[in-house]
């Protein structure tokens, strides 16, 4: 019998290995899902499963309430992540989560990563946040699930769009990111990837680097994104 959510599994198959081959993920590292908004579900890869291992068939889905509707495997450990920002960020399609090197170095370094140049700008207007170390008693609790609610409060906090700002560095921990789709959210982890290695770099070069110009961030942003935008490579 083929699954009614053979397509939402495959695009999440797909997604994942794309993760893979773009070098974001050490052995099983990492994860992406994609949501089915329909049925109130999401596809994620299973727990600890190696990626030149894995296939359709292998991929579990769950409902925002982080039981299985489908899949013979136990789900990602961060699920109940994925779960909640689905669940808060109703225009959300996919979600990936790495722990990509340069990343998370400034996840460790609980930096957030500063705009110094127009790669950045090309894809955000802000600094790119990284949230504050979980307290001891969010630790102590419902880990996973509190790792979105770290999310979620530094948006609320900074005042940032998710739909605008796509990615969020969890402090200590590694990378979020998000999109329409679940292949965007994987686009958005590898951008955020090399914007995380040049401002590393920028600043070995140059400690004292300024931050970017506000009329070229502007103008940007504005050009790929704006009501008249005309810039694509």
């Amino acid at each position: 019998m083929i699954s009614k959510y053979k397509s939402l599994k495959e695009e999440c198959l797909e997604s994942n290995m794309k993760l893979n081959e773009l070098g974001l993920v050490l052995y099983t590292f990492g994860n992406v899902s994609a949501v089915d908004r329909n049925n109130a579900v999401f596809a994620i890869k299973p727990s600890g499963v190696p990626y030149e291992k894995l296939t359709a068939s292998d991929i579990v889905v769950v409902d925002f309430d982080n039981v299985v509707v489908e899949g013979k495997l136990k789900p990602s450990s961060d699920t109940k992540t994925h779960s909640l920002l689905y669940k808060q960020w109703k225009e959300i399609g996919g979600i990936s989560h790495s722990h990509a090197k340069f990343s998370c170095a400034w996840a460790q370094s609980l930096m957030d990563i500063p705009i110094f140049g127009t790669t950045h700008a090309d894809h955000l207007t802000t600094d790119i946040p990284c949230t504050s170390p979980m307290k001891d008693e969010l630790i102590k609790g419902n880990y996973e699930h509190n790792t979105a609610i770290q999310i979620l409060e530094t948006f609320e906090e900074k005042k940032i769009s998710y739909k605008e700002v796509e990615m969020v560095l969890v402090g200590n921990h590694g990378s979020f990111t998000w999109g329409l789709d679940a292949q965007k959210s994987v686009y958005n982890n590898r951008v955020l990837e090399e914007i995380a290695e040049l401002a590393f770099m920028t600043l070995n070069l140059n400690p004292n680097a300024m931050r970017l110009k506000d009329s070229l961030i502007q103008k940007h942003y504005d050009r790929k994104h704006g009501v008249n935008s005309y810039y694509g490579q």
